[in-house]
């Protein structure tokens, strides 16, 4: 996944501190703080140096800095080597480099589960040669 740089409809730069809930159309690109909630119809982008204690949604991210909170992300999240995210992640498709750090649960799923019940574990069992063996 790519999100080019003329692409961003809004910038929270280095020097910008958001409080409270960020919520946009587009895409988003931050370099700055933000601290409550960030949601996007679009794709968000976290550079290296940026920091989130929030709840994040969006359509598609590249998480390159830090997040604390939980992250939903619709499509194709990708987690860079210098990202660190602290929180549940939920999302249809993942990518971790060697060096990212995640600390909460993860869940990957390619379609949307609806209201369907949680499919049963299934139950393994060995050959009968290999449990009758003395």
């Amino acid at each position: 996944m790519r999100i080019e740089e003329g692409e961003n409809e809004t910038i929270i730069g280095p020097s910008v501190k958001v409080d409270g809930d960020f919520i946009s159309d587009g895409n988003v690109l931050v370099q700055g703080m933000v601290n409550g909630s960030l949601r996007t119809k679009g794709n968000l982008r976290v550079e290296v140096g940026a920091k989130i204690k929030a709840s994040v949604e969006a359509a598609n991210a590249i998480i390159r800095g830090q997040i604390k909170g939980n992250v939903t992300i619709q499509e194709n999240l990708e987690i860079g080597e210098t990202a660190a995210v602290e929180g549940d992640i939920a999302t249809k498709v993942i990518s971790v480099a060697p060096g990212a750090v995640i600390n909460g649960h993860c869940l990957v799923s390619p379609a949307e589960r609806g209201n369907r019940p949680a499919a049963e574990p299934a139950v393994v069992q060995k050959p009968a040669s290999d449990r009758e063996r003395p």
